[in-house]
């Protein structure tokens, strides 16, 4: 009685020497990096990364090593000071195409990264840098939407030659036509548009269009994701290490940028709205002081230019952009997607030798009033006009800006227009030292509270408690190994959730060893109690572990941030802690006192 097969033993020992291999990484410590990879987010090719290579061989004080891991180059160095000194150098050598960032490196053996492991990676409040959190304008995603369906009623409307009237009313878009027989044709080219508008009739020469609420849903859930994109992409353009962008509730984004010790610049980058429309400039005399805006062109105003209403193509349509210089004065090159240069290409056709403006558009948060709200102002002004010279579609250059001006607008064109504006709520800048304290403060608190639980378990059950404790140690590699092997973010309140489930490992440990004490007092024989002991405290320790697993999973599915990271480690222990508790202790227990005739138990 009391024998595990050889294949569980074996199962057994394979678990926990891969714990401990996937776990060994972190056992090294890291290094100060600096990080080098494609700016677009390519992996690095051999070409690429044998320039890099060449680049940071000359730089002085030399990389200790360097290795390719991800598709990124990794150059490791001593202390901060050289990585700093490497940096600047890399930085004034100006490597095209390349982005480079400051990290923490693992310092382990080839053998190992050979292998593809990696130790865990550090949450914000554990290894220092800046933390932000936004809040996307929801209301005017909504209302930018329902003004481009107004320029794609107003287009369509004149191309069928039906005399009308175009109001957009933020949430809803009025349709008015001069002759009541038109209403019905405007009502059908209305839903050619989209099937999904909700259109009624407000009168006999009018049409009221609005969006569904699953429209309104998906459209402020396109906004959110398209901001996290855009801030994606900013921040590998600022060349920022295992950055985190994550939704926090309805309609909030957090960023957390590791690393980052000054946070203005990661601010003026993410925070800015700026985008782009193109329009024809107004010659005529039908003009709207609605479109008329102030001309800054190279930083001086030239006055006011009234542009049409009509959009031929906005920054949502940009999918690249390159500041450099036409003619020597500084300049932006687009190129456009098929949509907007389509676009572009028949507005040339039809309008050469005719005034063509670039209108820049910022979005800034009023308030509060009050009654405590907020409002969105948005800033626009002109900053290019000239009459279109031939035909062009998808590319294209725009001038009179500064140099300045030309490097800001192309970085925030290269990587995408907010959908919607966005606003920071809150802000955080955690350094250096203090993480490394709440790395030392949190596995000081493991410390204590394993040692704490080893000695009761030594004391109160004897040689079942050097296995118990010997079960809680493989517990703690296990965690570790699949947080490495997970690639888990560990946080504070992760450090926590590891003391939790060393708890509840403990818990499972002692169920089992008391339902023994039982048998035995109930006068069953060593063996008889050994067995019923595990069998009998199973149920007991799969509900709670059950029900604990369950608030994990609530946790993670509705909780943000720290909350997540507790609620991962908790999870991973409750797997472990099983695992170890049960199988591990049993087949420990087994290798014991299997199979033999015993009098007592020291338990």
């Amino acid at each position: 009685m009391n024998r595990y097969p050889l294949w569980k033993h074996l199962l057994v020992l394979g678990v926990v020497v891969f714990g401990l291999l996937t776990a060994l990484p972190n056992f090294y410590g890291s290094l100060p990096a600096l990080q080098v990879g494609n700016a677009d987010g390519t992996p690095l090719d051999e070409s690429e990364a044998a320039r890099v290579e060449r680049a940071i061989a000359g730089v002085t004080p030399a990389a200790d090593q360097q290795y390719l891991r991800d598709g990124k180059l990794f150059a490791t160095f001593t202390d901060i000071d050289t990585q700093s000194a490497a940096f600047e150098q890399l930085s004034a050598l100006d490597l095209e195409g390349v982005s480079l960032a400051k990290t923490l490196a693992p310092q382990q053996p080839a053998w190992l990264r050979a292998l593809g492991l990696s130790p865990m990676s550090l949450g914000l409040d554990l290894r220092g840098g800046v933390y932000l959190l936004y809040e996307v304008d929801l209301d005017d995603a909504v209302a930018s939407l329902m003004k481009a369906y107004g320029d794609n009623f107003r287009v369509a409307l004149r191309d069928a030659d039906i005399s009308h009237r175009v109001n957009v009313q933020n949430t809803s878009v009025i349709v008015q036509v001069r002759d009541a027989a038109d209403l019905a044709a405007a009502r059908s080219l209305v839903r050619d548009i989209d099937l999904n508008l909700v259109v009624s009739e407000t009168d006999a020469r009018s049409l009221r269009v609005s969006l569904s609420e699953t429209q309104i849903r998906e459209r402020q859930n396109f906004a959110i994701e398209q901001n996290m994109t855009s801030f994606r992409n900013r921040i590998d353009v600022l060349g920022v290490a295992e950055p985190v962008i994550q939704r926090q509730g309805l309609k909030r984004i957090v960023v957390q940028l590791p690393g980052i010790q000054d946070p203005n610049e990661a601010i003026r980058i993410l925070g800015n709205t700026a985008t782009l429309e193109f329009r024809l400039v107004e010659t005529g005399a039908a003009t709207s002081r609605g479109n008329t805006f102030p001309f800054i062109e190279g930083g001086v105003n030239r006055g006011e230019v009234t542009l049409k209403r009509e959009v031929i193509a906005s920054g949502d349509q940009i999918i690249d952009a390159s500041a450099g210089f036409t003619d020597g004065s500084p300049s932006v090159s687009v190129r456009l997607d098929s949509v907007g240069g389509k676009r572009m290409l028949e507005t040339t056709q039809a309008n050469l030798q005719r005034p063509m403006g670039v209108l820049y558009i910022e979005s800034e948060r009023v308030g509060p009033d009050e009654e405590g709200n907020f409002r969105t102002v948005k800033q626009r002004r002109v900053i290019n006009r000239a009459n279109i010279n031939g035909v062009f579609s998808t590319n294209f250059v725009i001038t009179g800006l500064t140099a300045n001006e030309a490097k800001d607008l192309s970085l925030l064109l290269k990587t995408g227009a907010l959908a919607a504006p966005v606003f920071l709520v809150g802000q955080q800048t955690i350094g250096p030292s203090r993480g490394q304290d709440n790395i030392d403060r949190g596995f000081k608190a493991i410390q204590i509270g394993f040692l704490a639980v080893v000695i009761f378990m030594v004391i109160y059950y004897r040689v079942f408690g050097l296995i118990a404790n010997l079960a809680l140690l493989t517990n703690l590699v296990l965690i570790v190994g699949a947080l490495s092997l997970l690639q888990a973010s560990l946080t504070l309140p992760g450090i926590a959730g590891i003391v939790l489930t060393v708890g509840m490992a403990v818990d499972a440990n002692v169920l089992i060893f008391e339902r023994i004490r039982e048998e035995l007092a109930a006068g069953s024989g060593v063996q008889a109690a050994i067995n019923s002991g595990y069998e009998k405290a199973f149920s007991s320790i799969a509900d709670a572990n059950i029900t604990t697993f369950i608030a994990a999973l609530v946790l993670f599915l509705f909780g943000t941030g720290p909350v997540k990271g507790f609620a991962v480690t908790l999870a991973l222990g409750i797997a472990t802690s099983m695992f170890t508790a049960i199988v591990g202790t049993r087949a420990v227990v087994n290798l014991i006192y299997g199979g033999r005739k015993l009098d007592k138990l020291a338990v």
